[in-house]
């Protein structure tokens, strides 16, 4: 049984994963039968919102706790994930993504990314293995991979701003339709735009399904 690594960065569209991407992204993997394997770096939220006024709120929240709401508690720290025990890893999106895992949302394409997450996305590369990006999420990819030369091609849409700053950063971007994915077959990585085009879960989850059976059948 293939096990295949989700990436989560907390709990929430504004301050942490989306959660209709992340649950999305596991339902179709488990309905493909492979082992879910649920990570997320053990820090501190830079932010938190209040989401339904949109505000920040005058809180500490750590983004492995709030990740393990949507696992249901089944999560990992993810410093103890090595490249050698999963075949896959999926990023799902929300501004998590870009303020937890990295700093795209107040830095752009100056952004620096976990070293965590950077290492094992690195390690994956490196390993051949498959891996997979939703929404926001490629502008973690371009900054590890772009600064590595890899130049890979990935999509969040058609974006112009986000676009550009991925293509600053050394990957080169291809637009993309909400219900497709973009594939690069030399560094097996998978992406789809998702909510960043999205204006229904129904659109967000076409997208991904379709992300998530490319994606398997690169392994």
């Amino acid at each position: 049984m293939a096990k295949i690594g989700i990436v989560l960065s907390g709990c929430g569209v504004f301050d942490g994963s989306e959660i209709h991407e992340s649950v999305i992204t596991m339902l179709a993997l488990d309905r493909a039968g492979v082992e879910i394997i649920c990570m997320a770096p053990d820090i501190k939220q830079p932010q938190v919102i209040d989401h339904i006024s949109g505000t920040a709120a005058h809180e500490d929240r750590n983004v492995l706790t709030e990740s393990a709401r949507i696992s249901r508690g089944k999560i990992r720290n993810i410093s103890t994930v090595t490249a050698a025990e999963i075949d896959a890893l999926v990023l799902p999106g929300g501004f998590g993504a870009a303020k937890n895992l990295c700093n795209f949302a107040t830095m752009g394409a100056n952004c620096t990314v976990n070293p965590e997450l950077s290492a094992l996305v690195t390690a994956m590369v490196a390993a051949a293995k498959p891996i997979g990006s939703i929404c926001i999420s490629p502008v973690i990819l371009a900054k590890v991979l772009g600064s590595q030369g890899k130049n890979p091609q990935l999509t969040i849409g058609n974006d112009a701003t986000t676009a550009a700053a991925i293509n600053q950063m050394g990957a080169n971007h291809v637009e993309c339709a909400v219900d497709a994915c973009v594939v690069d077959q030399k560094l097996k990585i998978v992406s789809t735009p998702a909510y960043m085009l999205a204006g229904s879960i129904s659109e967000a989850a076409a997208g991904i399904e379709a992300a998530i059976a490319a994606l398997l059948k690169l392994l």
